[in-house]
């Protein structure tokens, strides 16, 4: 199986409060998979993350088929990463006038899908 990278599409969602490391262990399961199955995978994966990853999944393949005219029964995702994204940090009052740091994560998600060559 042959991806073409030169028709690739992508999806970015920007500024998720989640932590990258809890939305990368599900975009690893997707990662090269074609889109029908990553929607099924998606879907019964009991994680948070897989509604944020569906939306943008969904949104890289209307971009393909509205940009670019490609049919979504070829297309494979050729690209799933999370990068970190700035971290809020908060504070919560201990004990003896202290305070401990929250911090709260945020990341973004980069899906691409590109059309699968047929030989």
């Amino acid at each position: 199986m042959e991806i073409d990278t030169a028709n690739e599409t992508k999806a970015i969602a920007r500024y998720i409060r989640m932590s990258p490391y809890k939305v990368r262990r599900v975009l690893d399961q997707i990662r090269g998979r074609q889109y029908r199955e990553a929607l099924i995978i998606l879907e019964f994966m009991p994680y948070k993350s897989c509604e944020l990853i569906l939306k943008v999944l969904r949104s890289a393949v209307a971009n393909a088929e509205h940009n670019e005219g490609l049919d979504p029964a070829t297309l494979v995702v050729s690209k799933a990463y999370a990068d970190g994204g700035p971290v809020l940090k908060r504070y919560r009052p201990r004990a003896q006038g202290r305070a401990y740091q929250i911090r709260k994560p945020t990341c973004h998600i980069t899906i691409a899908v590109a059309p699968q060559v047929t030989q």
